[in-house]
């Protein structure tokens, strides 16, 4: 996943302000995600449940990051697709179902989750976190589409933020 937010921010960094500081989003999210898995580098012998408070840290930077895409990169998107061509909005309509399913998961961890992670939800927890990491990662491949597009064919005076 980091590796997706490097790559991107080598691509796309600097072309349009509300992309960088998604991307920035992305990246503190996907820190957060590790942390709250015990990936490495960080402490990749958890044996509990992670703390209440980093549970939400992690799920509010997450629905912050949803918000993010859905309510500014997307309608940025929509909008230049709109003025510059039906490409990118075939590619939009295609790919924002898609992008729903992650949202809706995301929803539900973070409803599940925020505000009372109790041992009673520790066998789902790790599962259900796991599964939502699968569904980020292949959401931010549907985004980098996204991104890509709108860089691609839209990359002009008008564009830039």
């Amino acid at each position: 996943m980091y590796t997706r937010v490097q790559t991107a921010r080598n691509k796309w960094g600097g072309s349009l302000g509300a992309i960088d500081s998604w991307l920035d989003d992305r990246q503190q999210l996907i820190v957060s995600y590790c942390k709250l898995a015990a990936l490495p580098p960080f402490d990749t012998k958890r044996t509990t449940l992670p703390s209440q408070a980093n549970v939400q840290e992690f799920c509010q930077l997450m629905v912050d990051y949803l918000s993010a895409g859905h309510f500014e990169v997307y309608e940025r998107i929509v909008s230049e697709s709109a003025t510059n061509g039906t490409d990118s909005r075939k590619l939009a309509d295609s790919l924002y179902p898609k992008i729903a399913v992650s949202t809706d998961l995301a929803l539900n961890f973070n409803d599940l989750y925020a505000d009372h992670l109790s041992t009673r939800h520790s066998g789902a927890f790790d599962r259900e976190l796991s599964e939502l990491g699968q569904a980020l990662e292949q959401r931010f491949e549907y985004e980098d589409q996204l991104i890509n597009t709108l860089y691609e064919k839209h990359n002009d005076s008008s564009v830039q933020a």
